[in-house]
Formats: structure tokens, C-alpha cells, sequence
């Protein structure tokens, strides 16, 4: 669902249901950082703090960030640092802070299920926010967008406070060339706290070959698996084979990219499926192939409890009640040359007028590419900053093309935007899957539904069971 549209509230109310809440954990250092800044209303943020294991710590983030009342609407907020190879320790203080406030809010108040879902790709940030959602108790771990094989190693590590390094996908970096990112929990906690119950791993994958590859090793196996079709919403795996486009300009599907669900089976680990399963009897059908039940997200990103703007919200609500929603698997608009699911909105970075308005800029980062520089230290590059820029360390001007700034898009979404210096003010950018039949049947229920009813619509055909 992007950003912060996953938020703890909508996993709260998901897993009070009886099912697995999940919280997006990407960019959510940004997201603590804005909302101390907006005033925090209803002091959800601070009451989270107050628990943190580590007063000082709380404290210091407070002190940095948070604004009483909130900041005038024409003041720019304070940036957060940006995660590196070397990353400062305030920072990988800041992300196990932030991850810790999510989960920590999306279990209060009941003993229901809640996990994370991380990007592999954004690994500069992974052993941070793992352990901060650690710390919180979180029962899952999500990834996907590449292969979790050093998760698994990972969470063993930091469940016992132990350094934890994590390797780091460097472009152009020689074979002999080794990259990483580490994390000593106990400095920086400054202290060491009891023993963490390791959470559960998941990995999302889209091909049967992918789970077989992770299973194949205790190493890399994970404890399941959730498997994603292309009309899942956010990014998507590539095609299989050459790339191929229909007349719209999106990326083509054929028998090649069907995930052959009995090979998975075969492996003896629970799965879930993902992509287009909206329906009860989705459900049951997914049920019958041998998984444990599917995952659910457009569904859940237009009801009352997603971190979606309010506004945004309505006008999404209102077309998709009239059947007019159009979204779009854009093969430019990402910067890490996935394939992404665009809402074709206007006011929106969707649209052409809007984008070719921006400024490009890229001053969050959490997309951004390591590469090696011809000294050998390590520089970072993303399509969506200035052109010049990014030809300049190395990069080619066709992958600029068409380029959205995902990290400022998808925190506008969620009514996070920031405000620049000269007044201008980023434009959301709203994702969802394809596959928009659910929000047909739910918008004629009702356009103020609740995650409670998109459960109960989902169970509607069956005895309740494990999806979520």
C-alpha cells in the first residue's frame, strides 16, 4: 500500500478481527519525524514513546522533533537523516524508535497477530527497523522486492541483542568487493534490554522458483511464504522473458509468470496469496489449492481506518463507486525500474501536467541505488533527482524518463507532504492494485466502511481461518 497507508491503526483494527494486521515499515523514521511535527494529535506518538525501553532515547527524539500544536502550514518540516553504508548512529536510533512506535501502537489494546512488511531493496535501513519492530513484539516479518536470504540469520541475531550486518547490493562493485550494513544493538540502545521473541518470516515472492530457491537451505528458509500475482498493488516483478507491452503501455503477462502453486505446496511451508484475492470465494479457492488464506490491500486502503488523506480517500471512494477508477502498471513511474501501480488521479504526480511541474529532487533516499564510483567508495544515485545529477554519477537519461519521486509521492499520500522553502508543496501519489471488483460490492455497502467489514465480507463463504 506504499507509505504509512498500512498504518497502525488499520493493522490494530484488522488484527482485532482475529486476523493477521500488517503495518508498512517503509520510510517510517519520515513518518515518526512528520507526524511529532504536525503536533502528533490525539499524542498517539508520544504515548508510544513513553514505553520505548530506553527513556533517553524517546526523549531525544521528542526533543528533535516534536512540535506543540503543530507547524504553520507554510513551514517546511525538519528532514531525517538518510540511511547509508555507514549510517550515523542517531539515525539507526531514529529507525528502531520509529519501527518500534508502529508496532507498538498496532498491538495495544488486544492480543491479536500483527507483522511488518519491508522492502528487501531498501537494506540500508533493514537491521534498524527490524529490531525496532522487535523490540515492539511483532509476531511477522514481511519482505519482499527481492530475496530475504539473510533475513532469517538476521532475526536469530537480534533476537539474542547480538551485532547483525546485513550484505548490500552495490551496482558495479567487483566480485572481490565485500558491502554491508551492521547494527550493535547494544550501542545503539546504549544499554541491553531482556531477550526478544523472534518473529516469524515471511517472503514474498512471485514465482514457485523463487520459494524453492529460499526453502532449499535452513539458512535462507523463511517460516512461509505469501505468493504475489502482477495485479497486486505498489511494485511488481518484471515478466518473465522480453519484455513486452500492450497498446496502454503496460508490461504484458503470460503462462510463464502463473505461479505454480503445487510446487509451493509441495514444500511443506504455510502460504497465503496475494494479488487479486478479494473475494470470499477467492478465498475459498485459495484455501483448496493448500494455502492458509490470502492477503488483502486495496480492500483495506480506502476504508475508515488506513492512513490514507481523508480527502484523497472520498475521491477515490466516489469513483470507485461509479466504476471509474483506472490504475495503471506503470513500467517507468519507480525508480528501481519495477513496475508500479499508478491511480490515473488528477491533482495527483500521475498526471503529466503535475509531474513535468515538479522540481526534481531526491532528498529522502530510501529508493535511491548504491553504486561504486571509479575510485571504489560508494555514491548513490536515483532516476527521479535532476537529470544532470544522475547522468553525472554514472546513470543513462532514458531511465529518467517518466521517473516519480515514489519517497515524497507516497508520503503526500498520507497527508505528509512536504512543504519546500519556496512554497511548494509535493503532490501525492496514490497506489492499488488492479483488481478493483471488491471496492464495487463494499461502496455499495456503504462509503464509510470499516476494516471489520472488509473481513467480514472476505469470511462471508467460509469458517473463519488464518487470512489476512
Amino acid at each position: 500500500m506504499g507509505v504509512g497507508v498500512s498504518s497502525w491503526r488499520l493493522a490494530r483494527a484488522v488484527a482485532r478481527t482475529g486476523q493477521l494486521g500488517v503495518v508498512s515499515g517503509v520510510a517510517l523514521d519520515a513518518l515518526l519525524a512528520r507526524r511529532l511535527q504536525k503536533g502528533d494529535d490525539g499524542g498517539h506518538v508520544r504515548r508510544a514513546l513513553a514505553q520505548f525501553p530506553i527513556p533517553a532515547l524517546a526523549q531525544a527524539v521528542l526533543d528533535r522533533y516534536f512540535v506543540s500544536g503543530g507547524l504553520p502550514d507554510n513551514r517546511p518540516m525538519r528532514p531525517v537523516p538518510k540511511l547509508g553504508l555507514r549510517p550515523q548512529c542517531h539515525a539507526q536510533q531514529l529507525t528502531v524508535v520509529a519501527n518500534f512506535v508502529e508496532v507498538f501502537l498496532a498491538k495495544e489494546g488486544h492480543d491479536g497477530l500483527v507483522g511488518i512488511n519491508y522492502l528487501e531493496k531498501i537494506q540500508t535501513a533493514t537491521p534498524a527497523a527490524v529490531y525496532g519492530a522487535m523490540l515492539a513484539g511483532v509476531d511477522y516479518v514481511l519482505m519482499g522486492a527481492g530475496l530475504p536470504t539473510e533475513i532469517p540469520r538476521l532475526l536469530d541475531a537480534l533476537a539474542v541483542h547480538q551485532p547483525a550486518r546485513l550484505s548490500v547490493t552495490v551496482h558495479g562493485a567487483l566480485p572481490s568487493e565485500d558491502h554491508h550494513v551492521t547494527l550493535n544493538p547494544q550501542e545503539v540502545l546504549g544499554e541491553t534490554v531482556g531477550p526478544l521473541r523472534r518473529p516469524r518470516l515471511l517472503a514474498i515472492v512471485s514465482s514457485a522458483t523463487l520459494a524453492v530457491y529460499l526453502a532449499r537451505d535452513a539458512t535462507t528458509c523463511p517460516d512461509g511464504f505469501v505468493l504475489e500475482g502482477p495485479v497486486a498493488g505498489g511494485h511488481s516483478a518484471r515478466p518473465r522473458g522480453r519484455l513486452a507491452l500492450d497498446d496502454d503501455g503496460e508490461p504484458v503477462y503470460g503462462p510463464r509468470d502463473r505461479i505454480d502453486l503445487p510446487k509451493v505446496a509441495a514444500l511443506g511451508l504455510p502460504f497465503w496469496l496475494a494479488g487479486g484475492q478479494s473475494s470470499p470465494e477467492q478465498l475459498v479457492a485459495a484455501r483448496a489449492t493448500g494455502a492458509e488464506g490470502i492477503q488483502v490491500g486495496t480492500a483495506f486502503a480506502l476504508c475508515r481506518e488506513s492512513g490514507l488523506d481523508d480527502g484523497l480517500k472520498q475521491r477515490l471512494l466516489r469513483e470507485a463507486a461509479e466504476e471509474a477508477l483506472v490504475v495503471r502498471n506503470d513500467v517507468r513511474a519507480s525508480p528501481t525500474g519495477f513496475p508500479f501501480k499508478v491511480v490515473s488521479l488528477p491533482g495527483t504526480i500521475a498526471d503529466e501536467r503535475i509531474y513535468a511541474d515538479r522540481p526534481r529532487l531526491c532528498d529522502l533516499g530510501y529508493l535511491r541505488t548504491p553504486f561504486r564510483r571509479t575510485n571504489g567508495t560508494v555514491g548513490y544515485r536515483c532516476p527521479a533527482e535532476p537529470v544532470d545529477e544522475y547522468v553525472r554519477k554514472g546513470g543513462t537519461v532514458d531511465d529518467t524518463v517518466s521517473s516519480r519521486c515514489l519517497c515524497n509521492g507516497l508520503l503526500a499520500t498520507v497527508g505528509l507532504g512536504q512543504r519546500r522553502s519556496d512554497g511548494y508543496l509535493e503532490p501525492p501519489l496514490v497506489t492499488l492494485g488492479q483488481d478493483l471488483s471488491v471496492l464495487t460490492h463494499l461502496t455499495r455497502q456503504s462509503k464509510d466502511y470499516a476494516a471489520a467489514d472488509v473481513v467480514g465480507y472476505l469470511l462471508s463463504h467460509s469458517a473463519q481461518g488464518s487470512d489476512y
